[in-house]
């Protein structure tokens, strides 16, 4: 039977000449293609939905302890404790006041503080490795200052403290923060127990009326 003859009779009963290896190859790439265009969409999707992370906005304080790496400069990576005046003594740059700095200010504060005269280009990186305490009082099992833990709630503190004692009121429970200290109020706010605690707060515990 001639070619002309197979394709004849071929679409005569419906029957279609089989593929050949070329043409499969190239089916073959064309869906490769198209499976690398779908994953590259649905990643640029993910970048765009994704939220970049957001910069620290806790600001440090006395007794905070941080980690200062200078990159390639062994001898100015240390950890340093913010003393009670709020100030860290820096190689090179003396008394630093940092009381207020965020940890990214810090970062700026020293690599502009080393750029010209002692390096070139610094790369500097500040990270919290203590944080400063918070404080409580009045009807827990055990007073006094804790270590201070991201995502602290008041639950959390009271927790630490020892728990309520029997004459606890937990309707009664407050805080004076440290900008309530800075501008002379004695007085705190009131709380509830899923509130936040922040570093250096004074969270104080009442007695039941009954």
């Amino acid at each position: 039977m001639s070619v002309l003859s197979t394709l004849k009779f071929g679409s005569q009963t419906g029957l279609e000449p089989a593929p050949s290896r070329s043409h499969r190859r190239s089916r073959s790439g064309l869906l490769l293609v198209l499976l690398a265009w779908i994953l590259a969409s649905f990643a640029v999707m993910a970048q765009e939905t994704v939220p970049a992370p957001q910069r620290s906005s806790y600001v440090l304080g006395p007794g905070d302890e941080v980690n200062i790496q200078v990159f390639g400069e062994p001898d100015l990576s240390q950890r340093f404790k913010i003393a009670v005046n709020g100030r860290m003594n820096f190689p090179f740059l003396g008394e630093l006041n940092v009381v207020g700095l965020t940890t990214n200010e810090l970062e700026k504060r020293i690599a502009d503080g080393l750029r010209g005269d002692f390096l070139v280009d610094p790369r500097v990186s500040v990270t919290i490795t203590e944080y400063r305490p918070f404080f409580v009082n009045g009807q827990v099992k055990s007073p006094g200052s804790f270590p201070f833990q991201p995502g602290l709630t008041v639950r959390k503190a009271l927790s630490l403290a020892g728990g309520l004692t029997e004459r606890a009121s937990e309707k009664r429970v407050s805080i004076i923060s440290e900008n309530d200290k800075l501008k002379g109020r004695s007085k705190g706010r009131p709380v509830s127990m899923e509130d936040r605690v922040a570093p250096g707060d004074i969270i104080t515990v009442d007695e039941s009326f009954f």
